[in-house]
């Protein structure tokens, strides 16, 4: 069997699997990556791996910091890429309870948000959330999910406190802002 031959559907996935990885560490036009982190979820002594996140900004702060970061108003994105199956409630109940853990309660704005994963997420899958200063508003789009819009710079502060306020994984925070000089 020759190599440009396979049709094989694994050895497909595989390649497909290391572009979407790949993709995810190149800069984005216009933008400055300011790190990149893992999720983990911890469960007892476990730490499970859940997908990679880089951050990008179109304009970078004066200062280093997490709150200068969150506070910005200027395009910036999270990117995320899968590293295991995630079912959507579990997805779900995470950012509920991340914007609930930072203190913010706009629940019609969060349940469109959340609205975007429409069904179970695969390894290799790729998550893009992005704000517009100009249009103040967030958006998230789910790669074979969908897509949602929430205006609102209030909600833009939320969803950035997220991985750079209140977490459970400070560690990853530090990462997302750690090439920020």
């Amino acid at each position: 069997m020759h190599f440009a031959r396979s049709k094989s559907p694994a050895l497909l996935a595989a390649f497909a699997a290391i572009f979407l990885a790949v993709g995810s560490l190149l800069a984005l036009p216009g933008y400055t990556l300011t790190g990149t982190g893992v999720r983990v979820k911890t469960i007892g002594a476990v730490n499970i791996d859940v997908y990679r996140i880089s951050h990008y900004m179109e304009q970078l702060p004066a200062t280093r910091s997490r709150e200068a970061v969150i506070d910005m108003d200027t395009s910036k994105k999270f990117v995320w890429t899968m590293l295991r199956d995630v079912d959507r409630a579990s997805i779900v109940k995470a950012l509920r309870d991340a914007y609930a853990l930072n203190q913010y309660s706009d629940t019609p704005k969060i349940e469109r948000f959340v609205a975007a994963f429409q069904g179970d997420l695969k390894s290799g899958a790729e998550v893009t959330i992005e704000y517009d200063p100009r249009a103040k508003a967030t958006t998230i789009t789910v790669a074979g999910g969908g897509k949602a819009t929430v205006s609102g710079i209030d909600f833009m502060k939320a969803t950035w406190r997220i991985w750079l306020g209140k977490i459970d994984q400070p560690r990853l925070s530090d990462e997302l802002i750690g090439r920020l000089h």
